[in-house]
């Protein structure tokens, strides 16, 4: 099956569990079809998966991931001990963990074609991360407090884990206050204490608050070197401060160098 006809499958089958989609036209080029099939896993509830779906998903996927290039955490320079810098997208990272700035009910972000990070993590991911998602709050039977975190397999990403946490939202215009801040610290001391627990090797933080959340970036950005390097001094442990914007990048070299 060639990728036109693959993605083409893919979208059928995701309309089949959504009947309730009324779509206007389906596009016959292969980007808007792919469009649509991330489109279409985004909104998808996290229904029972089919195992015959998952396998030309991931097929799809996991082509993609190479497509794009992994990048290994041992491929990236060091800015200050135990600790490196790399602009770029996240879902390259083959880093043990990659951190998500989820959302309070952990199952990845519904706006179809969102650019956040939520989003682009699932939508590398495949539907399996949802699903994961899912079971876990299902249990927990609860949305996911501010500062906590949990952890998933990683699935089609080049990581082998994802640690999902939900950072403080700050009102547009206004500056954060102690207990936000400490919100924040605490995403990044939660994500940590999951990776120690597992032994994990490197993990791979993005920017969490900032964007969306409207947390400002350069005290964004002091909270997490302040809670890493405070972490750092007692654990061995790689982290890579992941960042997508040059002024976020600017930031953290000028705190690190």
């Amino acid at each position: 099956m060639n990728r036109r006809t693959l993605i083409k499958y893919l979208n059928a089958r995701l309309l089949k569990d959504m009947p309730q989609l009324e779509l206007e036209r389906i596009p016959n080029d292969e980007i808007s079809q792919r469009q649509l099939l991330r489109a279409l896993m985004n909104v998808r509830p996290p229904l029972p998966l089919d195992e015959n779906f998952l396998k030309l998903q991931d097929e799809l996927l996991s082509t993609e991931t190479l497509v794009r290039g992994i990048v290994k955490p041992e491929d990236i320079p060091n800015v200050a001990a135990q600790i490196k810098i790399w602009r770029g997208d996240i879902t390259r990272l083959a880093a043990d963990a990659i951190v998500n700035a989820a959302n309070s009910t952990l199952l990845g972000c519904f706006v179809p074609l969102h650019g956040c990070i939520d989003n682009a993590i699932h939508s590398a991911a495949g539907l399996q991360l949802r699903a994961a998602c899912h079971e876990l709050m299902e249990a927990q039977g609860h949305d996911e407090p501010t500062g906590c975190a949990k952890i998933t397999p990683a699935f089609n990403l080049p990581s082998k884990f994802v640690l999902h946490t939900v950072g403080p939202i700050i009102p547009a215009g206004r500056e954060p206050n102690a207990a936000e801040e400490r919100q924040l610290a605490a995403c990044y001391e939660s994500c940590l204490a999951l990776a120690a627990e597992r032994n994990l090797k490197s993990v791979a933080f993005c920017c969490i608050s900032t964007g969306e959340f409207h947390f400002p970036n350069a005290r964004a950005a002091e909270i997490a070197v302040t809670t890493v390097k405070d972490f750092l001094a007692t654990h061995e442990l790689e982290i890579i401060f992941n960042v997508f914007k040059e002024v976020d990048e600017q930031i953290y070299r000028n705190l690190l160098s």
